[in-house]
């Protein structure tokens, strides 16, 4: 199921998300312009557990925790991930404020990183990407509007069908996916299978579902029927 929109209007202009989605993107096309140099330039900013995990010679690295967030690794990356964040983004700004939300998700995509780094504290492959952080998003979206419709792209036999799911098994079914690939990667030699850090994704989600129950207590969701 590939998410398209959701059914939930905002009650007022997301600005911290589209600001998110912009610094994003032009960080990626500042990416684009170093050409050859980008190798390097996400060895320095993307979070590269075996640096974090040795600041005295490295004493940048805890710094590439927040920078990372802003770096994609390619098209696909860039475009999934500002893809669920302008779906469910607005309404968890609506939820926790602009300038909570803004530090709930940097410091959801810091508990991502922290989460990948240890997992695989030895790795030498730089962790890039807003997935961490949007996975907390995700999660206080879940915990706050299950029932809400999120309209899908659902394979069929000859094209594509459009279906209504309720956020509780979009975002729950995702979930399952990072943890069932999470556990899967355990086994192989690096945690990034595939290029994708599994418990970073599972880390930032994780800490949106503390955030979010926490929000859901002091009444701050609005109820969706």
């Amino acid at each position: 199921m590939i998410p398209i929109s959701d059914e939930l209007p905002s009650r007022r202009m997301p600005l911290v998300t589209w600001g998110l989605i912009a610094v994003n993107v032009l960080v990626f096309f500042w990416e684009l312009l170093l050409g050859s140099d980008v190798d390097r330039f996400f060895m320095m900013w993307g979070a590269v557990p075996a640096f974090i995990t040795n600041p005295a010679r490295y004493p940048w690295a805890p710094l590439t925790l927040l920078t990372s967030m802003f770096l994609h690794g390619g098209w696909m990356h860039l475009i999934g991930n500002m893809l669920y964040l302008w779906i469910f983004g607005d309404n968890v700004e609506d939820a926790l404020g602009r300038m909570g939300y803004l530090l709930f998700y940097l410091a959801a995509g810091i508990v991502a990183g922290l989460a990948q780094v240890m997992v695989a504290p030895s790795s030498l492959i730089p962790g890039v990407g807003a997935s961490g952080a949007i996975a907390g998003v995700l999660a206080v979206y879940l915990v706050l509007y299950p029932a809400a419709p999120v309209r899908v792209l659902v394979p069929g036999f000859y094209m594509m069908r459009i279906a209504r799911v309720p956020a509780l098994i979009v975002l729950g079914f995702w979930f399952v996916i990072q943890l069932f690939n999470g556990v899967l990667s355990l086994g192989a030699a690096t945690m990034a299978t595939g290029g994708v850090a599994w418990f970073a994704h599972i880390g930032g989600f994780l800490a949106g579902l503390v955030v979010g129950l926490g929000a859901r207590a002091l009444g701050t969701q609005r109820t969706y029927w």
